[in-house]
């Protein structure tokens, strides 16, 4: 009873509810049973669709900063994904907050680690600031960081010297977490990779509207480090010219 006191709930979606569990510096993300489903059918939904975004979550975080689950905890629950508590700033709520030559490295940075999740494939599906943390953290604590709050246990033990260095190398770059793959996805296709960035230009003129020709200006050129930038952004143009076509 004294744990379940300690959580705290810190969101709620149509889909899923987030819990903070301190003690552990543990979050939970549990799966909503929906009421007008068949109950099994509901069961069958809600542990694929976690089982799905765990996967995700899993190769997303090997190329990019991204919570890693723990897969044992998250084994036993089957509407259930256990991870780490990301101590820092949701991008929605601070972005605006700093110089605007803070935002331009971070809008950039964001697009190098667009670019890499679209080489590998993956598509974010809610590619929006609400879905980005900074860690300021001291470059000095960033290995550390990087242990305690993004590895599980058997991971920690086999990061490796050349890990390590990699890690300080990218000292001088914002450190953004990207969160929520609930709606996530494996494709190859340039119109899913355009769609993903659309969303988040949307968000940015929607969010951030004093800058965020300027900052869509930076992410694309962090982006440009994709091996199909080229093609990727002019199927956004496309996409943006049917959504322009379809409010006429």
């Amino acid at each position: 009873m004294q744990n379940l006191i300690k959580m705290k709930i810190i969101a709620q979606g149509a889909e899923a509810i987030i819990i903070n569990y301190p003690r552990k510096d543990w979050v939970f993300k549990d799966r909503i049973s929906k009421s007008y489903r068949i109950p099994e059918l509901d069961k069958k939904i809600r542990a694929r669709r976690t089982k799905a975004e765990t996967t995700l979550l899993l190769k997303a975080s090997k190329i990019i900063n991204a919570p890693i689950p723990e897969e044992e905890h998250s084994q036993k629950e089957h509407f259930r994904i256990t991870m780490p508590y990301i101590k820092g700033k949701k991008l929605s709520e601070h972005l605006d907050n700093f110089s605007l030559k803070k935002q331009k490295q971070i809008l950039k940075q964001i697009g190098k680690d667009v670019a890499k999740l679209h080489d590998s494939n993956i598509i974010h599906g809610d590619l929006t600031t609400s879905n980005m943390i900074l860690v300021e953290e001291p470059a000095t604590n960033l290995n550390t960081f990087k242990k305690n709050y993004s590895l599980t246990k058997s991971q920690r033990s086999v990061m490796t010297k050349s890990d390590a260095k990699q890690s300080i190398a990218s000292d001088s770059e914002p450190i953004i977490y990207f969160i929520d793959f609930g709606l996530g996805f494996i494709s190859h296709k340039f119109e899913d990779k355009a769609v993903d960035i659309h969303l988040l230009k949307q968000a940015l003129e929607a969010k951030h509207f004093k800058n965020w020709k300027e900052l869509f200006n930076e992410f694309s050129k962090g982006y440009k480090k994709s091996k199909d930038a080229g093609k990727t952004l002019s199927q956004l143009i496309k996409v943006e010219k049917r959504g322009r076509y379809k409010h006429q």
